[in-house]
């Protein structure tokens, strides 16, 4: 075991090497929360991606395109936050949903999980926690930042487990202070319970707890490092100091920095809970490892050469994770097999070592525990000794043998035993093991303090086991419950479960554990013992949700065994409550004994209806022996015992038998109510008529009357048919009811169903009615009155003497029906006076038309008229009898005219219709007072009354109306319109009356009388004369009617709406009448359009123009001649008009004309009133294309809003070159003034120019213009301002190469090598010019710049002018070594060179192959010589691939001291063709860089032995014990077999070979083994296997030396306790004489102070750490 490093060292991951980029592993771009995940943000393709590693899955990289200032992973869940600007959000990536956000206030410098649920947040201002417990609440205010960390860089935020202590940490550059540490380190610790923040110095800091001894809980520490300009210190104090544990003592030891490290600072620090390490990582890569709570120094090293950024606890190994800046993944922890050894070797500190050890029990310091332990139990210091028993790293000294040792142990006088004492050191240290809670138990039992054992389990102090549980039993029962739960004992649990009654709790726990216990018997036995658990234990064994656990018919046996039939029931309702089918039978054996024993309860049962699956018949047999008479009948089928049973209905409730009929049949309905009418009529009527009535609609009304009808039971049918009747409608049920009604005397009831039934035969029961000569006939009444049989009704009344009754029917049952009782009576000759005696009488309303119509169609109209007389002058307003009485004037001609005319009340439409063929004129009285509009036009038209129709239409002034009587198919409308406009509309004075008349016409489209209608209330005198509305509908009339007659009605007419008249003219082409009107009303302007735009008369319209002179009208004609292209004249007019508003339009014609004389005045003109730039921009543009560029220069040297760059490119395009020269000269547009003046052929002052552009595009231009004029030098200078770009030089060599002038190109190129913004390409296009027209230059040329040409575009340009010599230089400066050999072989003659050959040739990889074509003998010697620089790998690849390895079998053995896998796995297979097995073996033993299984795989099936015998070899040192050992079985190696079971050192592996051994009887291979394997095999194992085949003599020697290795084992063991026990007790003497110093302080200074003490280094350190220690000879 090495001990020289006590710590292990692991490099995770290369995040380069899954696709990181080196730029993005930065502090600001990657963080590492935990040990989990590394979240990295990076720009991959223009694209913001987040890239997610899961450590535990590194390959698995998961990338978003994500845009994030800032992103960390949960440090456990795949919960990723993020941060943009002040935004942050929170994701669950798995559930892909958002877990919360917020926008803060102010700027995030850094942020951290603090917690699995808290977010730290630092602002430059303060700091806040942000939790993920809820969706909503925001970010939570802790503290203020400390000013002392204003303007310092965040480098990490940590708070205390308890979260009452938070520090936040930065850094600054210290710049104000030479002398200070360049990098300065500023801490605020805050206080959450105080609420009070000190600002502390230092550069990392972590809290941490750990238990002291004699403290009841773990003390709270603060450490913290920082390094000035004198040193650099590590503090550790205490914080929130509890009195119950002691004080710490504060530590303030010195970190040792190396003298190369003078820069050095500590960046990160993270505490091992389980080792209590302090791991401190510096910026330069040293790791420091220290005590928690002495402060000791126990390591140091450099385990990176790149600073460690960022780094977390790593909770695998109690250790430490960080990543470099080379972006290594790297972890360190605590070795726990080296760090003691190392502590007690190097650093020579026991007392640490013992603390560690038991701190983090760890091995390496058993023999300090024992010693110390011997030395204070023999010195009888039992109360130390089991403190250090208690405290032994992995319970070594917590034995059996310790046990008895205390227990043998004297007591002192009046002291507690020595066995009390270690219990109670174990007690107050932790936990007991198994041994030690058995060995408390017994006494504390025994003495009756079970309460202590109680107390013991709640605080976990014991070891609960079967053997504890088993001595608790004897006291506590339910204690010893609580030790078998522990213990997982599940027979005892259940076994407890059972005696406590907590049957409840079997099932559950048996289902946890995975038990399965005898449920049979353990219901047998709770049952014996408590009856009432043992039916609720059977309840939940059927009730499981996975089964029933236990047979249920096996336990109702168990249940009637005891004779327990309220248990068994209940068992049974609960275990067959699924109603399955295969329960059948219990369900029959649950009624059966409930039937017999509790009918009360089977009755229950039966009618919860929870089975179905039972022996029905059987049941219902039982059911009616029980008296269950309801539920016998439930069950019965067989009609016989229905109809034996049902007949008693009298026991049976009569409800229940009404729905039990709803499961009989009809026929088995019918005879069971046909028996019990039977048997007992009296005593079964009425529940039949409950059955039948219920019932009706599915036996049938019609048979249910004949079942009644058949036994005579009139009132049985009464009653059954009155509670169906209403909701019958079968005519035979109601006529029947009335029957049955009537014959059991209920009259009212005949005469309410003869009211209320719509569903009976009126005439069957009129006639039944008659026929029955009821004494009171309101029923006959109210049937002959309901369905229209009045006349019947008063014949027959009549007849029979009954007068009085047809009084009773017009006054009390219906006095609607007066009229035709009045008409029924005439029709039998009834006596008037009579009749008007009846009328007189009814006091009830009743309509009158009816009456009138019934006495009019006797002729006998004059009957009634004193009654109408009567009622209207008791104040009658019905209007039927104001009608009867009009009718009555009008027959007697008794002054009718003043009656319709006057009278309001009487019905206008039913008196016209009676006029109509009397008199037409008293119909249209009638029809006009009541607008009958219809009825009246009707009547007029059939007796011509034109004028009566014309004066009504004009009064009624109903649009709809006129529009009826004015289409064109009504022959009277020519009559009708002659009326109205002769006599109706001249009678009128109301101007409605001629609007809607008119709207009329117009309407119905009759123009021509409508303008015969206006001229006669318009033209001619009327009050409308002057109406200016009727004026403009004659005139528009007139222009869509009658053309001709518009001009007289303009000059005629004074007061229409000129405007809107002309411009309807001008619509329908009256232009003149247009024309006349706007010159009548002097609108000249709209005068001038119409001649313009309508006449198109452009000579009128000067002619007009001249006449008015007015701008407007010039303006017009202007606009019109330049529509007609007469631009000059356009051009005068718009000048008379001084008009430039149509600018736009004259330049754009004036232009496509050519006019640009005219244009100019009129330019010069608009001018004068306008600034517009395309006014300036075309009068430039005119002058230059007249040539006046003078008159250009003039304008361009005065102000104006020209497009100056537009004009000039506009003469540019025209060839007016001079002009444009002007133009862009006064722009200063050097690039367009350029390429004007090389058209003018002015090159130089074109270069000129060109230089002042300095664009790309104009020196192209004029170059190509110096080049077609052959002005080289200006060309050269234009060409270097051009090459400069290397995207333009493949132009220019084009455009030279194509016109030959292969000289002046050149000349160009290397005129531009001397250029700052020289590229690669012109010294590339310069080499491939060379090699086309000066080879002689490319050499030279090559030597110069080879580093700034692009050499593989000038090795092909080489090859293709077969440049050899410099082909092979390019192919050397390219690394192309074999493609330069290759030349060179090939082209010997011009291209070999020997010294450049020896050079190139070690390092081609073809020559090989060469070699082997050619010299293949030789190629071992060649391969010599190539050793050192050759790939082996890809040697052995190309001669494994020609199967020529044999060839090189020297080469192989003279490289294979490289351990190079593929040479190795080449000279092995060479040596197996070879079959030389010994030469494998020593090249496997030596050199192990091959595929160690698969070679095995592969030897294993060899034919011969030896090589088998390797396979297993190759098994055994891979610790594939069994394969191995396998091989050798089969080969009957034995001797290999017992040392490979050696060598595994696994007892395992050792005993199962010698059991194989025993198997087949190999007695010799079995002492081979006890010798071989003697420290691997059991004792006890050895003795049973040779008890049992007899091996005693085998065995015996072994047996003997077990026995003598145990005896030195614990001599030795002696020996060493007692040496241990004297060196304590003299360490112990030395340290009572040592003096104290420091005692103690007089008062809590701040928690930055030294205690005075300073940290105790490793020996021989250079203030702390070896000078040797800071390389990386390590790692």
């Amino acid at each position: 075991m090495d001990t020289s490093k006590p710590i292990a060292f692991c490099e995770h991951l290369q995040l380069s090497s899954i696709g990181i980029q080196p730029a993005s592993i930065s502090f600001q771009t990657l963080t590492l929360e935990s040990d989990h995940f590394i979240c990295v943000r990076e720009k991959v393709n223009e694209q913001n991606q987040v890239v997610i590693i899961d450590l535990a899955d590194a390959n698995n990289v998961l990338r978003r395109p994500i845009t994030a200032d800032s992103a960390i992973m949960h440090p456990k869940q795949k919960i990723l936050a993020l941060k943009a600007q002040r935004q942050l959000q929170i994701f669950n990536i798995q559930t892909k949903t958002k877990v919360k956000s917020h926008i803060m206030n102010e700027d995030v410098v850094f942020w951290k999980w603090v917690s699995d649920s808290i977010i730290g947040l630092v602002t430059d201002t303060s700091v806040y926690h942000w939790t993920i417990a809820d969706e909503t609440s925001p970010p939570q205010k802790m503290f203020d930042r400390h000013a002392t960390l204003s303007g310092a860089q965040i480098i990490n935020y940590r708070i205390a487990t308890d979260e009452k202590w938070f520090v936040v940490i930065g850094i600054a550059g210290n710049t104000s202070n030479p002398a200070a540490f360049k990098v300065k380190g500023a801490m605020q610790l805050y206080s959450k319970e105080r609420g009070v923040s000190q600002a502390i110095e230092g550069h990392a800091a972590a809290f941490a707890d750990v238990k002291l001894d004699g403290s009841a809980i773990a003390t709270k520490l603060f450490a913290f490092a920082v390094r000035t300009a004198t040193g650099a210190k590590l503090h550790i104090v205490e914080i929130d100091h509890n009195a119950a544990n002691p004080p710490f003592q504060k530590k303030a030891v010195d970190v040792y920095f190396p003298a190369e490290a003078t820069n050095d600072f500590p960046v990160s620090m993270q505490v091992s809970k389980r080792h209590g390490i302090i791991y401190l990582v510096t910026k330069y890569g040293f790791i420091h490892l220290y005590d928690l709570e002495t402060g000791a120094c126990v390591y140091m090293n450099r385990i990176s050469g790149e600073t460690i950024f960022v780094t977390a606890e790593h909770e695998a190994t109690d250790g430490i994770i960080g990543v470099n800046k080379k972006g290594q993944v790297l972890s360190v922890n605590v070795d726990d097999q080296t760090i003691i050894p190392y502590i007690l070797a190097t650093l020579n500190n026991s007392e640490l070592a013992f603390k560690l050890a038991s701190r983090a029990d760890l091995p390496g310091a058993d023999d300090l525990y024992v010693r110390q332990y011997q030395q204070l139990f023999q010195s009888s210091q039992y109360g130390e000794a089991a403190k250090i028993a208690a405290k032994s790293p992995r319970g070594i000294l917590r034995t059996a043998a310790t046990i008895e040792a205390f227990k043998a142990a004297p007591a002192a006088p009046g002291g507690l035993s020595p066995i009390l004492q270690y219990f109670g050191v174990l007690l107050e240290r932790g936990e007991l093991n198994k041994l030690e809670s058995v060995e408390l138990a017994r006494p504390v039992l025994t003495q009756g303090r079970k309460q202590l054992l109680e107390k013991w389990l709640k605080e976990n102090k014991l070891d609960c086991s079967e053997e504890l549980g088993d001595i608790v039993r004897l006291h506590d029962m339910t204690l010893a419950l609580s030790v078998y739960l522990r213990a997982n004992v599940p027979n005892k649990v259940i076994a407890c479960f059972a005696e406590t009654g907590q049957t409840d709790k079997i099932v559950l726990y048996s289902k946890k554990v995975g038990y399965t216990p005898d449920y049979v018997g353990l219901l047998q036995h709770i049952m014996r013992v408590n009856p009432d658990k043992g039916a609720e234990f059977a309840g939940q064994l059927i009730n499981d949700e996975s089964g029933p656990l236990v047979d249920v018919e096996r336990v109702v046996d168990i249940f009637m065994g005891q004779n327990m039939i309220q248990p068994a029931t209940s068992f049974l309702l609960d275990a067959l409550k699924d109603n399955k089918p295969e329960q059948g039978h219990l369900q029959t054996r649950l009624l059966e004994m409930n039937l017999v024993h509790a009918p009360q309860v089977a009755d229950a049962i039966l009618g919860n209806e929870m089975f179905t699956h039972y022996d029905r018949p059987r049941i219902a047999n039982l059911c009616e022996k029980a008296g269950l008479l309801q539920r016998a009948l439930e069950h019965y089928e067989d009609i016989a015992d229905i109809k034996r049973a049902v007949v008693r209905s009298n026991v049976l409730q009569p409800e229940w038998l009404v729905n039990y009929f709803s499961r009989l049949t009809t026929e088995q309905s019918f005879v069971c109510m046909q028996e019990m009418l039977r048997i007992d009529i009296r005593q079964n009527l009425q529940i039949v008529v409950q059955i039948a009535t219920k019932y009706s609609d599915i036996l049938g009304p019609i048979k249910l009357i004949e079942m009644f009808e058949s036994f005579k039971s009139f009132e049985g049918l009464y009653y059954y048919l009155g509670s169906v009747v209403n909701l019958s409608q079968d005519p035979e049920v109601h006529f029947k009811y009335i029957q049955a009604a009537t014959r059991t005397g209920q009259i009212r009831e005949v005469e309410r169903i003869c009211r209320e039934s719509n569903f009976y035969n009126p005439e069957k029961v009129k006639n039944f009615l008659k026929e029955a000569k009821l004494s009171d006939q309101l029923p006959l009444i109210i049937v002959c009155d309901r369905f229209d049989f009045v006349h019947d009704l008063v014949l027959y009344l009549y007849q029979n003497g009954l007068t009085n009754f047809i009084e009773v029917y017009v006054q009390r049952v219906n006095s609607a029906r007066t009229p035709q009782v009045i008409g029924g009576l005439l029709d039998v000759d009834c006596e008037e006076q009579t009749v008007k005696n009846l009328l007189a009488s009814v006091t009830g309303i009743f309509p009158v038309d009816e009456l009138v119509e019934e006495v009019e169609s006797r002729n006998r109209l004059k009957l009634i008229q004193p009654w109408l007389t009567s009622r209207i002058e008791s104040g009658s307003q019905d209007p039927s009898m104001f009608n009867a009485l009009a009718k009555i004037l009008i027959d007697s001609n008794n002054n009718p005219e003043a009656f319709l005319k006057e009278n309001n009340i009487y019905e206008p439409l039913v008196v016209g219709k009676y006029c109509e063929k009397r008199d037409p004129y008293l119909a249209y009285i009638a029809y006009a007072k009541g607008f009958c509009d219809e009825e009246l036009i009707s009547i007029t038209n059939d007796n011509a009354m034109f004028k009566h129709q014309a004066r009504y239409l004009v009064k009624r002034r109903q649009l709809e109306l006129w529009a009826q009587v004015l289409v064109p198919d009504n022959i009277h409308r020519r009559p009708l319109i002659d009326q109205i406009v002769a006599t109706a509309l001249p009678e009128s004075t109301d101007p409605d009356d001629v609007s809607v008349t008119v709207k009329a016409f117009i309407a119905a489209d009759l123009p021509l009388e409508l303008i015969e209608l206006l001229e006669k209330i318009v033209i001619e005198p009327s009050p409308f004369s002057d109406n200016r509305n009727l004026q403009n509908l004659l005139l528009l009339t007139a222009i869509r009617a009658e053309k001709g007659k518009v001009v007289g009605y303009i000059n005629k007419l004074q007061n229409y709406d000129f405007q809107d008249i002309a411009k309807i003219a001008t619509e329908n082409h009256l232009y003149e009448e247009a024309l006349t009107i706007y010159k009548k009303y002097d609108q000249h302007a709209f005068a001038m359009n119409v001649l313009v735009e309508h006449i198109v008369s452009l000579d009128r319209g000067v002619e007009y123009a001249h006449k008015v002179n007015l701008p407007e009208v010039w303006s017009r004609l202007a606009k019109a001649q330049l529509d007609g292209l007469r631009i000059k004249d356009a051009i005068d007019s718009y000048i008379k008009a001084e008009d430039p508003s149509n600018f736009a339009e004259v330049i754009e014609i004036a232009n496509q004309a050519g006019k640009h004389d005219d244009l100019v005045r009129y330019l010069q003109m608009a001018r004068k009133s306008l600034r517009e730039p395309k006014v300036d921009t075309e009068l430039a543009y005119a002058y230059a294309k007249t040539d006046r560029l003078h008159d250009m220069e003039d304008f361009l040297g005065m102000t104006n809003v020209a497009d100056i760059l537009e004009v000039g490119e506009k003469c540019f395009q025209d060839e007016l070159y001079q002009a444009a020269k002007l133009l862009f000269t006064s722009i200063s547009n050097w690039a367009r003034l350029a390429t004007t003046l090389i058209y003018l052929e002015e090159n130089q002052a074109a270069v000129e120019s060109a230089r002042k552009a300095g664009n790309t595009q104009v020196w192209k231009q004029v170059h190509a213009a110096c080049i077609a004029k052959n002005e080289f030098r200006l060309a050269q200078i234009c060409g270097l301002n051009i090459i400069v770009h290397a995207d333009e030089l493949q132009g220019i060599i084009r455009e030279y190469e194509t016109r030959g002038y292969f000289d002046e190109i050149m000349t160009l190129l290397e005129a531009g090598l001397s250029l700052e913004r020289a590229h690669m390409g012109i010294f590339t296009e310069l080499s491939v010019l060379y090699s086309k027209y000066r080879p002689e230059k490319l050499m030279e040329h090559l030597k110069l710049f080879v580093s700034r040409i692009n050499i593989p575009k000038v090795i092909k340009a080489a090859e293709n002018a077969h440049l050899w010599s410099e082909l092979v230089f390019l192919f050397v400066k390219y690394d192309e070594f074999d493609n330069a050999a290759l030349a060179m072989m090939e082209r010997a003659a011009d291209a070999w060179e020997h010294n450049q050959f020896k050079e190139v040739i070690v390092r081609v990889a073809n020559a090989l192959g060469f070699y082997l074509e050619q010299q293949p003998t030789l190629i071992t010697d060649l391969m010599t010589v190539l050793i050192p620089r050759i790939d082996h790998v890809r040697v052995v690849r190309i001669f494994r691939g020609q199967d020529n390895v044999p060839l090189i079998r020297p080469y192989l053995i003279a490289v294979q001291h490289l351990n190079i896998e593929a040479v190795n796995d080449a000279y092995n297979e060479l040596l197996i063709e070879e079959e030389d097995y010994k030469t494998l073996r020593d090249s496997i033993d030596s050199f192990d860089n091959f595929n160690n299984v698969g070679l095995a795989k592969r030897l294993e099936s060899h034919e011969l032995l030896e090589f088998r015998r390797l396979a297993a070899h190759l098994y055994k040192k891979n610790a594939k014990w069994d394969e191995s050992i396998s091989l050798s079985k089969q080969d009957k190696l034995f001797k290999d077999a017992i040392i490979t079971a050696a060598t595994s050192a696994s007892t395992e592996v050792a005993e199962e070979l010698l059991t194989y051994f025993v198997d087949i009887g190999n007695k010799e291979c079995f002492g081979a083994m006890l010798y071989t394997c003697f420290d691997l095999l059991r004792p006890d194992v050895v003795e049973e296997l040779s008890w049992q085949h007899s091996l005693n003599d085998f065995h015996m020697p072994y047996k003997l030396q077990s026995q003598r290795h145990l005896l030195e084992k614990l001599a030795a063991l002696e020996k060493e306790v007692r040496e241990r026990s004297k060196k304590d007790t003299q360490k112990e003497q030395q340290e009572a004489e040592q003096p104290i110093i420091n005692p103690g302080f007089g008062g809590r200074l701040l928690i930055t102070q030294s205690n005075g003490f300073a940290g105790s280094a490793p020996p021989g350190f250079q203030n702390g750490v070896p000078a040797h220690m800071t390389g990386f000879g390590g790692y």
